[in-house]
């Protein structure tokens, strides 16, 4: 470059160093040159023959977006240019967030997310990641998916209740995870119970934990949901759906934000750097302040993005005027992640199914066997096809060498043939008349069963259904079961019992007992007919 006859000045250039394509992404770099004493640069007076090196990476479809402003910000030739050289790269959000908690050499120093709920995510131990300006761009959460689909527009749980929920992975992406604590925001509006939340939920987890892989990509996603016939809802970002509109006019997908609202991807400019945080907030600020100038906002309309203030998109495209749910806070992410996290493991469980003679007693209409039959067969469909399950009934002496259990469907992966195993060996059964409730020696005996066979790569459950107390004079005490059962535990393999009582003669305090023991819990349906919804919330805690 050829120096200017001002020996006080030089002009400003822009070196733009290519294009790179790496496994995170693009990477842009951008240097812009103020004067030679700094005088003039935007950082700390320093010369700009050594500007400040920027290192920042952000989410994929917003990259464009900052290489026009870190372009246009190079390209100012007033007092106010910045002395600094940005190196631009795109990765997924929770990448980042892993990079930056595990202070990895991938961590840069700005990081502008695509969601604030990775930031809380993204804590090293010794400090969360400042946010140096809480948005520089908007697009609300929406839900993509064919008109029929969309029976039920009141809220979040009553899209889902009606269609079949795809969620882009919640551990990942953004989309996913925001509709989850979507689901959560809106529960002042519609008062739903942690039962209601979970008939959603657990389905869901269950489905999508099963994949090979999960989802993570909205287009392909949501080119599945305009398939013909389609039962399939997408939470995705409006931009990424006015994106998919334009890149596929003759798509029949509409968008829908639910009557209670939505909520946001705010896009925040985060310092991530380890060290010099006043000088890389600065940077971030300035790349902010020229993103969202007059100048910018016309790109950043087209490129399908609000701006911080929610304003709706122009030429009619978008969802309009929304009403925003309240952002979620740092506990309610992480419970909200790590639930997810336990629901979408596979299962390896064993059900274990009381036929003592008082399964016959009448409840209404139907008997207590029958009202359990159609939970444990209704609750059958919960888990998916790479779920394992097996089956045991019990009631005093019906084992071979008079044993209180008799084992059924060994634990085998719920495959067709499994579930049809299942099925109908249930339904051969019957209360046994004047058969007691064996149910100490059967606990202690299928905890030692599921052990033998554990699985390292699900949660390992005994799923134990009751409606009544232990009445096996010839068996184990509770404090002896209790010990048995403290003996067996291993907190690196755990085992846990969910007990399920239902009517009033189940004991409480016996089975919160048995299952304490073993790291689970216990759950009483007084109404027998309330068992499936029980059997749904045990689930949950699993």
């Amino acid at each position: 470059m050829t120096k200017s006859n001002n020996t006080n000045r030089r002009p400003l250039y822009l070196t733009v160093v290519g294009l790179l394509v790496l496994s995170l992404g693009a990477v842009f770099v951008v240097r812009s040159f103020g004067s030679e004493s700094g005088a003039d640069g935007f950082l700390g007076g320093k010369s700009c023959d050594n500007p400040t090196q920027v290192r920042l990476s952000t989410s994929p479809e917003i990259q464009p977006l900052l290489e026009t402003a870190a372009k246009s910000l190079a390209a100012k030739k007033d007092d106010s240019s910045a002395c600094l050289n940005f190196t631009i790269t795109s990765a997924p959000s929770a990448k980042v967030a892993r990079d930056v908690a595990n202070s990895t050499e991938s961590r840069p120093d700005l990081w502008i997310p695509d969601s604030s709920l990775w930031v809380s995510q993204a804590d090293d131990g010794q400090k969360v990641p400042t946010i140096a300006v809480p948005s520089i761009a908007t697009s609300p959460l929406v839900l993509a998916g064919l008109s029929a689909n969309f029976a039920d527009t009141s809220s979040w749980l009553g899209v889902f209740s009606k269609a079949q929920p795809a969620l882009l992975d919640p551990l990942g992406q953004s989309p996913g995870a925001l509709a989850l604590l979507a689901l959560q925001a809106e529960r002042r509006a519609t008062s739903a119970s942690d039962k209601d939340i979970g008939s959603v939920i657990v389905p869901t987890a269950q489905r999508l934990g099963s994949m090979a892989k999960p989802y993570t990509d909205p287009g392909g996603l949501m080119s599945r949901a305009g398939q013909a016939n389609s039962k399939i809802v997408v939470p995705v970002s409006e931009q990424s759906f006015v994106t998919y509109q334009e890149e596929h006019p003759d798509s029949e997908l509409k968008s829908v934000v639910p009557k209670t609202g939505t909520v946001l991807l705010d896009y925040p400019v985060v310092v991530t750097a380890q060290t010099n945080d006043q000088t890389y907030s600065d940077a971030g600020k300035a790349l902010a302040a020229e993103l969202m100038s007059r100048e910018l906002s016309t790109s950043r309309d087209e490129a399908g993005f609000r701006d911080p203030l929610v304003s709706e998109l122009g030429s009619g495209r978008g969802s309009g005027t929304i009403v925003r749910l309240a952002a979620p806070s740092a506990a309610v992410i992480e419970k909200t992640l790590l639930d997810w996290t336990r629901l979408s493991l596979s299962a390896h469980s064993l059900a274990v199914i009381d036929v003592s003679g008082s399964m016959a007693e009448t409840v209404g209409k139907k008997t207590r066997w029958q009202i359990t039959l159609e939970a444990a067969v209704g609750g059958l469909a919960l888990f998916p096809d790479n779920a394992q399950l097996g089956l045991w009934t019990f009631s005093t002496n019906i084992g071979p060498l008079g044993a209180d259990f008799r084992d059924l469907v060994p634990i085998g992966r719920l495959n067709p043939a499994q579930r049809q195993k299942i099925t109908t060996t249930l339904l051969k059964q019957q209360p046994i008349k004047g058969g007691g409730t064996g149910l100490y020696a059967t606990a202690i005996a299928a905890v030692q069963a599921v052990r033998s066979s554990y699985d390292p790569l699900a949660v390992n459950t005994i799923l134990l259904f009751t409606d009544g107390k232990n009445d096996d004079p010839n068996g184990p005490s509770l404090p002896q079961t209790l010990q048995k059962l403290e003996g067996l535990k291993n907190p690196a393999q755990p085992v846990r019992i969910i007990a399920l009582g239902m009517g009033p003669d189940a004991d409480v305090n016996e089975l919160n007992q048995l299952a304490a023991a073993t790291g689970g819990k216990a759950y009483v349906a007084k109404n027998p007919a309330d068992l499936r919804d029980v059997f749904i919330e045990a689930l949950q805690s699993r």
